[in-house]
């Protein structure tokens, strides 16, 4: 078996992906793949596909409709480097399936580090409108290729559970609502069919750390709106594994979880009939900070609870994350990526022991005296 290492990508890295850093590699691809423009964002930016295989099934997969959702591209490009590897898996896949990759569908969004387009419009709520230029790309697209499996990668905030737990929601999966009732169709069987292949090829290197998202039926959103089209999609949302805030450990999950669920259609597993599973995942919750420092006093003499959450902010091209006071009061039913205990000592913030309003910027902060900025930072 070949080591993930071998073919993961090293000139991706991190969290900021643009086009900049994709269109030189299509180069190499160039063997495997047929790169095409499909067309252009509201700042003309180009959009590419990259289409392979010979099989009978097409699988369409899209990942950054939301900019600031770059891991799964990373993971793109992981796959394609495995395509280069002709063994049996790559042969299979390619034998039996097509594909039609769209790596960033937002350039514009991927560029500014922000879930938006360029006209500050989600995309993602936009199935229907169709308001955008890269709406009409992916529409377009959809109908064209005529695909019998979608693929709509996302990330998430560090803010998810495991349901109702101290796991944090590394990966989560949807098979979109297919209509208002949230009806259990064929088409939404065969997409939970594959999330349970997943989950179970997983489950082992992530115990308790999968889990499914809301299902709330939304026909704006293009899960939705493709599903009710009776084309089984399956949404990826590439979570948080603690500590890994450039989201590389995930990355490489995520490329597990498409090479499983790839596999599983080319071996023509999929029929419908074993998704029961798919319901015993947790359904994620907002139950995590990145920070709770525990048992603190304040001027008021207040004993409180302060939660810390990073604002992930672009500057000359390199991302920060701003430390910002999320809430405060007793946060017994929350959980901290990394929990300090205040050890009810004096705490100031921003040389004030009066602790402001939620989003206030941390500049300063200590502890009955003892500078703690260092412990507020991403390692």
């Amino acid at each position: 078996m070949l080591n993930y290492n071998s073919f993961k990508e090293l000139t991706l890295k991190g969290r900021y992906v643009k086009n900049s850093h994709i269109i030189p590699l299509a180069k190499q691809h160039a063997s495997i793949a047929e790169i095409t423009k499909i067309g252009s964002s509201v700042q003309k930016k180009p959009i590419y596909s990259y289409v392979f295989g010979t099989g009978k099934i097409k699988i369409l997969v899209w990942s950054q409709m939301h900019g600031n959702e770059s891991t799964t591209t990373k993971a793109l490009f992981d796959f394609f480097n495995r395509l280069h590897h002709r063994d049996e898996v790559v042969f299979k896949l390619l034998s039996e399936c097509t594909f039609c990759v769209i790596p960033i569908l937002n350039p514009d969004g991927a560029e500014k580090y922000t879930r938006v387009n360029a006209n500050n419009i989600d995309l993602n709520r936009d199935a229907q409108q169709l308001s955008q230029p890269e709406s009409k790309v992916l529409l377009n697209t959809y109908k064209s290729f005529k695909p019998d499996y979608c693929f709509n990668l996302h990330g998430q905030r560090t803010i998810f559970s495991a349901g109702y737990s101290a796991n944090s929601s590394v990966l989560s999966f949807l098979s979109p609502a297919h209509d208002q009732q949230r009806s259990i169709t064929r088409t939404r069987k065969v997409a939970m069919e594959v999330i349970v292949t997943i989950n179970n090829a997983l489950k082992d290197v992530l115990p308790d750390q999968i889990s499914r998202y809301d299902d709330g039926f939304n026909i704006n959103c293009v899960g939705d709106s493709f599903q009710s089209m009776n084309t089984p999609t399956i949404l990826f949302e590439a979570g948080h594994f603690p500590g890994d805030y450039k989201r590389e450990k995930t990355r490489m999950f995520i490329y597990d979880a498409l090479m499983t669920s790839f596999l599983c259609i080319a071996n023509d597993e999929v029929k419908g009939d074993k998704y029961q599973s798919y319901f015993n995942l947790p359904e994620n919750q907002k139950l995590f900070f990145d920070i709770i420092i525990r048992n603190v006093v304040s001027n008021d003499g207040e004993l409180v609870d302060v939660a810390i959450q990073y604002e992930e902010t672009l500057k000359n091209e390199e991302l920060l994350f701003v430390p910002r006071i999320a809430k405060v009061g007793s946060l017994e039913e929350y959980f901290g990526h990394k929990e300090i205990d205040g050890g009810q000592n004096p705490i100031l913030i921003n040389n004030t022991g009066k602790i402001a309003n939620s989003l206030t910027i941390i500049n300063e902060i200590s502890i009955n005296g003892v500078d703690f900025v260092d412990k507020i930072a991403v390692s």
